[in-house]
């Protein structure tokens, strides 16, 4: 059940209409809701993964409420590690089995040795790196001593799958989710009203921008042998913008659709391609795992590298960024693509201003402008490893990008709405470079004449309606 499908419109109108004109009554009336909703959303998908989600919850409930109660500290790691494994191992299972089958196959060929092992047909549950990560955060942070479990099951089960974050994030932590849970919500107007702009500029970036984008993308990376380096580059380009659009649209919608519901939920993308290195452009993009894994990855391995100075920051963050590639996908792109974007962090840690966080300096532009236009490029070369379907593609892309033709015209294999994508890209970070220091680019109190506001939410709409991708792609992060 897609955000951008008629399906969800009639479910998530329906549920809205109960919620808060029939289930409004009380707590628990709205939460059995939201979990009823949540399971049918999901389940949607495939009713035969609901069962490893609702196994997930029940053991993760049990253990972090027997980890609370019980006063023997060997006990209480005993249980964080059965929902360590249980988490990690789910994942390695669906997730990694056939990457870590094939590359011993491969590393055996390389001797001309031929091992007797096959792939399994797996599917990937949906959600699962999130839904994952959302439990592992949980039990560590009882552990940690950082919050108590929840006693209410129904609580923590509606935290496990939120119905607008199960799928694709953002991935909140215990402490922002579970207390709204556990209150009961009443009706805001103006947060209401600001979650169905941000649901409008969400849907936008994604049908507008992202699915144009697919259009072309998939063209250019389907022929790129046949195709001039210009085209090479104008690919890498719109991919890139794809991949924002597509997935901070999403964002957007579970933010907007979060909001409509009374919650307020951990804002996934803060303008990256303002960024004037790679260290801020990482704390722009993708918010709720790159913190995830600084507080759970590079604080504790930083902690304990620490007597080796530098050398130890940049172990801890080049493997930090190594497990942010490996969390996307099984491929050695994605662990290629997290390896550089770690070790672009080197010349920040030498120079010491790995923690400096730069803003815009407004009496002199130019500078900021030019580190933002360096990043950028960086940014997108990079993200080559990310769209490409292996180490191979990937190197022959790069390859044939730096080449003569990179100065020839480019050549575009499809020509619809061409124009119209650029335009709708200009408007997209037009907005969002004027509203960079709001939560989203509609929120424009600011303008106090309705009608006003009135014509920028129905031109949006109008666009959205005109300028829809012939051809639908679902959401990018679904995958992962």
């Amino acid at each position: 059940m897609l955000f951008t499908s008629i399906t969800f419109v009639i479910f998530f109108t329906l549920f809205y209409f109960l919620y808060w004109f029939f289930f409004n009554r009380s707590l628990k009336l709205q939460n059995l809701l939201i979990l009823t909703g949540s399971y049918v959303f999901y389940a949607w998908w495939d009713w035969r993964f609901l069962l490893l989600l609702i196994a997930s919850s029940l053991l993760n409930y049990f253990l972090g409420i027997g980890m609370f109660n019980s006063k023997q500290e060997k006990f209480r790691t005993i249980l964080l590690w059965i929902g360590l494994l249980q988490g990690l191992g789910s994942l390695l299972f669906f997730k990694y089995f056939n990457f870590f089958v094939k590359s011993i196959v491969t590393s055996f060929n390389a001797f001309h040795i031929r091992p007797d092992i096959y792939t399994l047909n797996i599917i990937l549950p949906l959600g699962i790196s999130f839904y994952t990560f959302r439990t592992l955060s949980y039990l560590l942070d009882i552990k940690h001593g950082k919050i108590k479990p929840s006693t209410d099951w129904m609580v923590f089960f509606c935290y496990v799958s939120f119905f607008p974050c199960v799928i694709s994030g953002p991935i909140d932590r215990p402490k922002t989710l579970i207390p709204q849970l556990a209150k009961k919500r009443v009706f805001d107007y103006t947060q209401a009203t600001d979650g169905m702009r941000q649901i409008l500029w969400g849907l936008f970036k994604k049908i507008v921008i992202a699915d144009n984008c697919a259009v072309f993308t998939n063209d250019i990376f389907e022929h790129y042998k046949t195709l001039p380096a210009s085209s090479l580059l104008f690919g890498a380009f719109l991919s890139l913008i794809q991949v924002y659009a597509d997935f901070s649209g999403y964002s957007d919608i579970a933010i907007g659709l979060s909001n409509l519901m009374g919650f307020k939920i951990t804002r996934n993308f803060n303008t990256p391609f303002f960024a004037q290195n790679m260290a801020d452009f990482w704390r722009r993009w993708h918010i709720s795992l790159t913190s995830w894994l600084t507080d759970y990855v590079f604080t504790p391995l930083s902690i304990y590298l620490r007597n080796l100075g530098k050398t130890g920051l940049i172990l801890a963050i080049v493997t930090n960024f190594m497990a942010i590639g490996i969390w996307h996908g099984a491929n050695w792109t994605f662990i290629l693509f997290g390896f550089l974007n770690g070790c672009y962090y080197i010349p920040l840690i030498l120079r010491g201003t790995f923690n400096k966080q730069k803003k815009i300096v407004t009496r002199k532009p130019l500078p900021a402008l030019l580190n933002m236009a360096a990043t950028f490029i960086l940014i997108m070369f990079t993200f080559i490893l990310f769209r490409a379907d292996s180490l191979a593609q990937a190197f022959d892309y790069y390859q044939r990008l730096f080449s003569r033709s990179l100065f020839s015209a480019p050549v575009i294999i499809e020509k619809v709405n061409t124009a119209a994508t650029l335009v709708c890209m200009v408007i997209m970070f037009g907005a969002e470079w004027l509203q960079r220091d709001k939560q989203h680019a509609l929120q424009i109190d600011c303008i106090k004449k309705f009608p006003v506001r009135a014509i920028i939410y129905y031109s949006l709409i109008l666009i959205i309606l005109t300028f829809t991708a012939t051809r639908h792609t679902d959401f990018i992060y679904f995958k992962f």
